[in-house]
């Protein structure tokens, strides 16, 4: 067995618990002790990570997990079982043994604890004597420190460098010095003894993520904290020991000093200025490693007599025999069971072994509260009263008394401490086995109480310690002629010895205006330097959680955005020289500095950039392709051509891209070469090309700063309200704004380009056969325009308007003209353009028939001036009196994805012949044959209904020269468009005996369904009068020479 007993010993920092957890996982069984429930909860979890939850077991004074068949036990060195038949045992700390309270247990460990195979002893160097004394067989490994620690001049509190640990010897040092971190360095995190495990490791959390930059921590700290520490301060160099003051001895200074500096980082240690500095010699020992080696340890008998109470006292107070071990001398259980044996109550029940054995127990509770000793053993007395009574058992209604008055999560900070060591209490009894009739219950819910206590004090010591919403910096409380800065933490104030000098808005100092403008240089100069540290904490914040603060603000101008955190200015957004990729420029008056300003400017870059690729995702995307940064898609047509340089096009205007501008290329667009813009979500409309996704509000905001910055442009009108389907336009804006806030200008109003888009396609249907129409106010309610606002939408959409007296009884009509018995006729055609309605070949529906882009729910609709429009019968020429006529001056933009014209002579002759049939068409209105329903109606009707005639604007598709309706195709485009036959060739249209494209069947059927926003839009035609001839040469003639007729008739 000799030679399986190894030490592994060293300073701080070597890796020996790493190494040790190591070797126990690689046995099949083994077992660790530890100083500290914390440690052994740490490696608990770290074996369950690498071995699983049943594989592992956790023993302690408060907390027992230990599922059937686990193999690997992590234990408080209190709690480790002595006889346990495993393979590997271990044992941390193992110089603890030199304690005046605790040590005996780990010299009875070091001594008989053994492992099958393997057993290791983990501790200081200082422990090489004794353990080469009292186990010679034993082989003895050192590892050296795996970083370098120094020591370094005093430092002031105030001057700390972050990352730094200050260490006290009570509560009220620590409290004192964590509260004057706060008031300078924005908090600090606590550690004591006194804290639970639970609120030690919140604290603990809070110092490693960074929310703190600052530890403030008992000698608790030198034992199983491996953070992230910097520098070690120490506020004092000495300690009460509990039974007199006494200075540091030089390995417990390295012990405290070692956390510094973790793996391979090196570390550095110091005293406070002002609380002395550390013996050069003791600093050579700690940088060196080398310390008197320990003479003696702590031992008591293992061996106990239980035959009577003084037996076991007896069997307590022997001497150790063996050089190097001396007996313990007041150990608390002892002390308790002196006190105890001598209760007559007491006495007269411990008659037996198993008796005196229960007593011996219940002495061992911890005095987790230290309030005093007879308090102690009073709490003991009862419960071993309750359990050597009758039932055997302590008595359930006290214990609920005890735990239901503990259960309190209001008070300070010691109140909380109090309880929470209280509970501690409860939390170990209800782990003893039969000392309660439901362990589990009680042991359920006393964690559950010392759980809540504990998140309790971590919030106070938060709310006391760490003042997260402010964090003053001054140059040092003590150091004379200085200021003492504090802020309001609500209001952002900045206060100076008690004045306030200014607010901190984000990022910046604004100096109040009470303040001197003579003093306002010393004011900065004493106030800036302190609010570093609070900077450093915003920027943090912003960096890890503060992002989703974030947002824009155009209050300066499109042209000078800002970016705001938390209602807060940080920086300026400006034009970088790339298209989509602008740059951040922190606020001119900021105090961030260094590595801090390099972090914010950082973050906010990052959220722009990414909102940018995010809002304006299909921009991005045609970007990235062009610039050959990503390749399509596998079986997909890359751009190129004259789609490529429509797509640049779309690109440099920023998505949005009037279609005259284009016109000439459109036409020469191929099959593939349209699919490859519609790739991209890109819509040819019949004014525009856009991409609907980019309309919505915060893609339209990000557009203009875009375009604002790159032109410069400062005197540009506010962004039209979102929802807004028209506004008025204003004087003196550059060209392009209104385009790219996605509104087309028409007239004095600017109309959303998605909602004109759909008028096109509503209407369309209405006009196909060049008729005069009137619209439904739904089809207004499109644009949310009436009268001659709506008649200027109409005409930019190639319509020709009219105003007409029309009697009010004939509301159900759409169509003024053109009559019709059966289905309308198409519109004018050229060979192979698509009936409206229908879909092309390429995969494009015409305009008739396409869903809008964006739905119309945000939309804010403008009530037309006419919520009843009547459509009348016009066949008395008496009704055809027109007020107003208009025709467009110039042809617009097609609609869908048509050029505005054709260069064919086809295309030129089409349109001839269409006006030669309409002239015929308006001849035979007037000189044909009247039939029961189209008949002339008597004068005096005539006469009735004059007086009842309302104004009505009336519409016809009438574009000029080489425009067809709803911009139809041009010969390119006709040819990417036309319809195939089942045979593959081009289906031809029908000709009459004249030469002449027959009408389409259906296509009003068609039309009227496709038209959803108009509903009712059904075209309602006078009845068609035939046989009588119009003059070719006058086809209104014929029509003065009727209205004279029924003058003279009417008088």
């Amino acid at each position: 067995m000799g030679r399986n007993i190894r030490a592994i010993l060293g300073p701080t920092n070597t890796g020996k618990t790493h190494y040790a957890v190591e070797r126990m996982l690689a046995h099949s069984s083994g077992m660790m002790g530890f100083p500290l429930r914390l440690l052994a909860r740490e490696v608990y979890d770290r074996v369950v990570g690498a071995k699983g939850r049943n594989q592992a077991a956790l023993i302690t004074g408060e907390e027992r997990i230990v599922p059937e068949g686990a193999r690997y036990f992590l234990c408080t060195a209190e709690a480790m079982p002595r006889h346990m038949n495993v393979e590997f045992a271990a044992l941390d700390e193992v110089q603890m043994a030199a304690d005046s309270q605790r040590g005996h247990v780990f010299t009875d460990h070091m001594l008989n604890t053994r492992g099958l195979h393997e057993t290791l002893l983990l501790g200081a160097e200082t422990m090489r004597p004794l353990i080469r004394q009292l186990l010679p067989e034993a082989d003895i490994d050192t590892r050296p420190r795996l970083s370098c620690l120094t020591h370094t001049k005093p430092v002031k509190l105030s001057r700390l460098p972050r990352r730094s640990a200050v260490v006290g010897f009570s509560a009220s040092e620590v409290y004192g010095m964590a509260e004057l971190i706060r008031r300078q360095r924005g908090g600090a995190a606590i550690v004591m003894g006194a804290l639970s495990p639970r609120t030690r490791n919140a604290q603990v959390a809070m110092y490693q993520s960074g929310e703190v930059d600052y530890l403030v921590a008992t000698d608790a700290i030198g034992m199983g904290l491996n953070m992230d520490i910097d520098h070690v301060a120490f506020g004092s160099l000495e300690k009460f020991d509990g039974r007199l003051f006494r200075h540091l001895n030089p390995a417990e200074a390295a012990q405290i000093a070692g956390r510094a500096g973790r793996y391979k980082r090196d570390g550095t240690f110091s005293t406070l200025g002002g609380e002395g500095v550390m013996d050069p010699l003791i600093v050579a020992q700690i940088e060196d490693h080398q310390f008197d080696a320990l003479r003696r340890l702590t031992w008591r008998n293992s061996r106990l007599d239980f035959t009577s109470a003084g037996r076991l006292i007896r069997s307590l107070e022997m001497p150790a025999k063996t050089e190097g071990l001396h007996r313990q001398r007041d150990a608390t259980d002892l002390v308790v069971l002196k006190a105890l044996s001598m209760d007559a109550d007491i006495a007269g029940r411990v008659r037996d072994p198993g008796q005196v054995r229960l007593l011996w127990d219940v002495c061992q509770v911890p005095d987790f509260r230290k309030i005093s000793a007879d308090d102690h053993i009073s709490l003991l007395r009862r419960i071993f009263l309750d359990l050597s009574g009758d039932a055997g058992v302590i008595e359930d209604g006290w214990i609920a008394r005890q735990v239901k008055r503990l259960d309190n999560i209001h008070g300070d900070i010691d109140t909380l401490a109090g309880r929470i060591a209280g509970i501690r209490v409860w939390t170990y009894v209800s782990h003893r086995s039969g000392w309660l009739k439901d362990g589990a219950h009680w042991a359920h819910m006393t964690r559950s109480v010392e759980d809540r206590l504990s998140d309790a004090l971590h919030d106070r010591l938060t709310q006391r310690f760490v003042d997260r919403r402010t964090a003053v910096l001054m140059r040092s409380l003590k150091q004379k002629d200085s200021l003492s800065v504090s802020i309001d933490s609500e209001k952002g104030t900045v206060s100076v010895e008690g004045h306030e000098v200014g607010t901190l808005f984000g990022f910046s100092f604004r100096v109040a205006e009470s303040v001197d403008r003579q003093e306002e240089k010393t004011i900065r100069a004493a106030t800036v330097p302190g609010l570093q540290a609070e900077m450093m904490r915003r920027a943090k914040l912003l960096a890890n959680v503060g992002i989703k603060k974030v947002s824009l603000d155009f209050t300066d101008g499109l042209w000078r955005p800002r970016v705001m955190w938390d209602g807060a200015p940080i920086a300026r957004v400006e034009h970088s020289g790339a298209l989509f990729a602008p740059r951040v420029r922190l606020m001119e008056d900021t105090l961030l500095e260094g590595d801090v300003s390099v972090l914010v400017l950082e973050t906010v870059q990052k959220w722009l950039d990414e909102r940018i690729a995010d809002k304006l995702a299909p921009l991005m995307a045609l970007s990235k392709e062009l610039n050959g940064e990503v390749e399509p898609a596998e079986g997909t047509p890359p751009l190129s051509g004259l789609a490529r340089g429509i797509a640049y096009r779309m690109l440099e205007s920023y998505g949005v891209l009037p279609r005259v501008a284009v016109d000439s290329d459109l036409r020469q667009l191929d099959q593939d070469a349209r699919k490859g813009l519609r790739r991209f979500g890109i819509r040819i409309g019949a004014l525009s090309l856009y991409m609907p996704l980019i309309l919505k509000p915060h893609a339209t905001e990000l557009r203009l700063m875009l375009w604002a910055l790159a032109r410069s442009e400062t005197a540009l009108p506010t962004i039209p309200t979102p929802g807004m389907v028209w506004v008025d336009t204003e004087k003196a804006v550059p060209e392009g704004f209104y385009d790219l806030a996605g509104f087309r200008v028409v007239g004095a109003k600017a109309v959303r380009i998605d909602m004109l888009e759909r008028l096109a396609d509503t209407v369309r249907p209405l006009g196909q056969d060049r008729s005069w129409f009137e619209v439904t106010p739904e089809i207004m309610g499109l644009v949310g325009l009436s009268g001659e606002s709506f008649a200027s939408v109409m005409k930019a959409l190639g319509y020709a308007w009219e105003i007409r007296k029309l009697p009010p009884a004939s509301a159900e009509a759409t169509s003024v003209d053109k009559p019709s018995e059966t289905a309308p006729d198409s519109p004018p055609c050229l060979p192979g353009e698509p009936v409206s309605g229908q879909t092309t070949d390429d995969g494009e529906k015409s305009a008739a028939n396409t869903a809008p882009d964006q739905p119309t729910a945000d939309i804010v609709q403008h009530t037309p001036d006419a919520t009843d429009v009547p459509a009348v019968d016009i066949g008395d020429p008496s009704v055809l009196s027109p007020v107003v006529q208009e025709t467009p001056e110039q042809t617009p933009a097609p609609t869908a994805d048509q050029p505005v014209s054709s260069e064919r002579p086809d295309a030129d002759a089409g349109l001839e012949d269409t006006e030669a049939r309409k002239t015929a068409s308006d001849a035979d209105a007037i000189q044909g044959d009247t039939g029961p329903e189209d008949a002339v109606p008597p004068a005096a009707d005539t006469d009735e209904a004059s007086a009842e005639l309302v104004e009505r604007y009336v519409f016809k598709w009438a574009p000029s020269r080489g425009r067809r309706h709803g911009g139809g195709r041009s010969s390119a485009d006709t040819r990417d468009g036309e319809r195939q036959s089942r045979g593959g060739q081009a289906r031809k249209r029908p000709q009459n005996s004249h030469g002449r494209p027959k009408a389409a069947r259906g296509a009003r059927d068609n039309s009227a369904k496709s038209s959803k926003p108009g509903k009712d839009t059904r075209r309602v035609s006078r009845p068609r009068r035939s046989e009588k001839q119009a003059d070719p040469d006058s086809p209104f003639a014929a029509l003065a020479g009727l209205k004279e007729a029924l003058d003279k008739k009417a008088r």
